[in-house]
């Protein structure tokens, strides 16, 4: 569905340059955006790498364990219907904590484990269950403490102070979390009771 709204947006940009006459700006567009992006892609890499590797070893060390088992009685409010001790616990306290540290990009895999475990324990395998759409919402509108690629590209652009997008960005995420969470839990007991 994506590939297709780009398509719409592609054409509509192309026709739209035709009819103004104003075809020599998709041609800069095309030629100077890419190496921008090339660019800006370059500044922010160092630091998604590290932060990586610090989640690659926070993982090695066992330290995402412990957040797990820290974070484990709130997971089984969350997900009520997946066991205590299943391997998909782990792998959601994981990709928690690699949203939290505003890497998208490390999380990626241990969601894609917790959804892969998920399935598991799935009794419709053709339908989402209930403990993967709250595992969606709270992995879409995860609470973020260090935005890491935000920082970077803030950084990247020259900002005076890029940090200072820290603490609206924890309160926004917080409550987007809370929000996401709370109708979760609403549809859920709505379409329980039917």
């Amino acid at each position: 569905m994506v590939s297709y709204i780009w398509f719409f947006l592609i054409i509509i940009g192309i026709t739209f340059s035709f009819l103004t006459g104003k075809i020599d700006l998709i041609n800069d567009s095309i030629l100077t955006n890419g190496e921008n992006a090339l660019d800006l892609m370059m500044s922010i890499l160092p630091i998604i790498v590290l932060w990586t590797g610090i989640m690659k070893i926070a993982e090695e060390s066992g330290l995402l364990r412990n957040f797990a088992k820290l974070v484990e009685p709130l997971l089984s409010k969350l997900f009520p219907s997946v066991p205590k001790s299943h391997p998909s616990l782990g792998f959601i306290a994981s990709n928690i904590a690699a949203n939290m540290m505003g890497l998208g990009s490390a999380a990626t895999p241990f969601g894609l484990k917790a959804m892969s475990e998920l399935q598991k324990i799935n009794k419709n395998k053709e339908e989402a269950s209930e403990a993967m759409i709250t595992f969606l919402v709270l992995n879409t509108a995860g609470v973020t403490i260090v935005p890491t690629t935000v920082l970077a590209l803030r950084i990247a652009h020259g900002s005076l102070n890029p940090s200072e997008i820290i603490l609206p960005g924890v309160i926004a995420t917080f409550c987007s979390s809370l929000g996401g969470l709370l109708l979760d839990y609403y549809i859920r007991k709505r379409r329980n009771k039917n």
